[in-house]
């Protein structure tokens, strides 16, 4: 099964809020589990994802500044 979440054209502010708020939505998501978990190697996983998706969102907003048109974003989900 494949779900579209995206599949347009964007200004560069525009893309860049688009994915800064979807990688804003992980980092929560890995930060509430980190919060309840107890085991060690899952919250150094978790921390390490999230650093990893920080680093990702700083070279994505670096990128975007750059550009000066119109930025295709497509993104889906596989089950």
């Amino acid at each position: 099964m494949k779900i579209e979440l995206i599949n347009d054209d964007f200004e560069p502010k525009e893309a860049l809020e688009i994915l800064t708020k979807l990688i804003h939505v992980n980092i929560k998501f890995h930060l509430d589990k980190i919060n309840v978990s107890s085991n060690k190697i899952d919250i150094n996983m978790r921390e390490t994802r999230i650093k990893r998706l920080q680093k990702h969102l700083f070279e994505i907003s670096e990128h975007i500044e750059m550009l000066n048109s119109q930025i295709t974003i497509q993104s889906s989900v596989t089950l």
